[in-house]
């Protein structure tokens, strides 16, 4: 009789382990993919590559994206390529860019992904920038790729002077 018992319980936890071990270990490389997406727009940006940078973005009028930067909105990937360029082109020597405290969310479909980004260099003008900015990027997988579709960068603002935060940590 324990035999009997056994037997089914022993297949379906194995059943189970089978079904739901593809799905954990797609989402690990979800995060990974998305990860080393991120990277490409660092190293791009870096290399002040606008192309190798838009490379991780939706090809068309779809994306959407809100920077600090003036407008504010970009609409469509020529938007935002010209917005990177115009980014890119206010420094003078090397860029430092690097990405902390990332976190990625996958449902295979769609994800998102969530970091600090801090950008460091001498600006045309010859002074220091050196800001830190909050990132949200939703990402749509498009015939295999992962790709932006929507970013949000945003500083926290000091609410007694009513100024950007462009230095403050988490």
């Amino acid at each position: 009789m324990k035999r009997t018992i056994l037997l089914p319980v022993v297949s379906t936890l194995i059943l189970a382990t089978y079904q739901y071990s593809p799905a954990a270990s797609s989402k690990g490389n979800d995060e990974a993919e998305i990860k080393a997406l991120e990277q490409r727009i660092v190293d791009g940006a870096k290399a002040r590559d606008v192309d190798a940078i838009m490379k991780n973005y939706v090809d068309d009028d779809s994306l959407l994206v809100f920077d600090v930067i003036p407008p504010r909105q970009y609409v469509g990937a020529k938007a935002l390529s010209r917005n990177w360029q115009g980014f890119l082109d206010g420094f003078d020597g090397t860029i430092t860019l690097e990405n902390s405290d990332m976190e990625v969310v996958s449902d295979g479909k769609l994800a998102y992904a969530h970091y600090i980004a801090h950008v460091a260099g001498k600006g045309k003008d010859g002074k220091p920038i050196d800001m830190a900015f909050r990132l949200t990027d939703v990402l749509r997988k498009v015939k295999g790729k992962w790709l932006i579709v929507h970013e949000h960068v945003s500083v926290p603002v000091d609410v007694a002077t009513g100024k950007a935060d462009l230095t403050s940590k988490p």
